[in-house]
């Protein structure tokens, strides 16, 4: 064989070989929890995440109030080894607040906010042995108040995790935010931590318990939130995730209690 077709062969093999790299690359989801993984969607993939139905109980001495979010999306698409793009969009929620005093009840439904944003990894995009990443986001107001929150916002988070284990994975997640204010125009410091220990039960299932402390400098009312989770992903396949989760207040600031059910697919 030639030095010429020797040549040809290797660049050949390089190119059927490259595709076959990026699909050995086991999918890790965003969903479900509270915090969020570092790892990145290998190129050329996306991933399209969604939240079946998301309940949200907030109950006080003057009102309780119940949020539902329909099909709330994430799209991420891997550009890179490292460096993935993503979008998202609330397409539909319902609020409903009971005034306990005079016993009457108001609903709105309306349609979401809209966000864009990317994430970098910067240790292990594949999220194995410590990985670490950068992400950031701004949203963007298309929906209304109470679903929508009425401004842009923006958000920096630095996910980490690290396998203590082929069963055990430790996570943590410092993030923070322009966040907008309750009145719905201009915007407030406002940041958290997420800190998790996943486990592997076996090669399809996978339960997450997780702690979020959070501050919210809202100039309306400063608030600190403790929220506790529990979130369960069942792999279907290579490219399929069910899951669920629970979130519960630990303080009067938090929603009493969150459940969602959702679903991950990698294309």
């Amino acid at each position: 064989m030639t030095l010429r077709l020797m040549l040809a062969d290797l660049i050949l093999s390089a190119m059927v070989a490259a595709p076959a790299l990026a699909e050995e690359r086991d999918y890790c989801p965003s969903r479900p929890g509270l915090g969020t993984t570092p790892c990145t969607i290998a190129p050329g993939k996306v991933s399209l995440e969604t939240a079946l139905a998301d309940w949200t109980r907030d109950d006080n001495a003057d009102e309780r109030e119940d949020t539902i979010l329909f099909g709330d999306t994430q799209l991420r698409f891997g550009v890179t080894d490292t460096l993935e793009l993503q979008a998202g969009w609330t397409p539909f929620g319902q609020v409903r607040t009971r005034d306990k005093a005079a016993g009457g009840v108001e609903r709105a439904a309306r349609v979401g906010d809209a966000y864009l944003g990317f994430k970098a990894n910067v240790a292990s995009p594949d999220g194995s042995g410590f990985s670490a990443a950068v992400s950031s986001f701004a949203t963007v107001p298309v929906g209304r108040a109470p679903v929508g929150a009425g401004d842009w916002g923006a958000g920096l988070l630095v996910p980490l995790s690290y396998d203590l284990s082929d069963t055990f994975n430790l996570q943590f997640t410092p993030e923070i935010d322009a966040a907008v204010d309750a009145d719905g125009h201009g915007r407030h410091l406002a940041y958290s931590g997420v800190a998790g220990l996943g486990i592997k039960l076996n090669d399809q299932l996978s339960t997450t318990l997780e702690v979020q402390l959070s501050r919210d400098r809202d100039p309306a009312e400063k608030t600190h939130q403790a929220l506790a989770g529990l979130s369960l992903g069942y792999m279907l396949g290579d490219d399929l995730q069910l899951d669920c989760g629970a979130n519960a207040g630990l303080d009067r600031a938090a929603p009493d209690i969150q459940l969602y059910l959702g679903v991950s697919r990698r294309f």
